[in-house]
């Protein structure tokens, strides 16, 4: 089955494309796709992933034409971070 996997920290965007066996999980996804040594800030006990913008587990089992996306975890409180102008 194809799969995509999403993640971006705050320079780049990356986006793959992956075949994965049927069956196969979000956990197995990202493991195989290489981004956990590509990006070693992301620690899958801490951040949270999803499966097109809807929070799942790690062990949720993957679908045809998923596209898997990791969160980085919110650092700022957007309640009490002001809005920079847009002038």
């Amino acid at each position: 089955m194809h799969v995509g996997i999403a993640y971006a920290d705050k320079f780049k965007q990356t986006w793959l494309k992956l075949d994965m066996p049927d069956g196969s999980t979000v956990r197995e996804a990202i493991v195989r796709s290489g981004l956990l040594n590509q990006f070693p800030e992301i620690d899958l006990d801490r951040n949270q992933v999803g499966i097109f913008g809807k929070i799942t587990r790690l062990d949720a089992k993957l679908a045809d034409g998923n596209r898997v996306e990791i969160y980085r975890p919110i650092i700022a409180d957007p309640e009490t971070v002001e809005r920079r102008d847009r002038d």
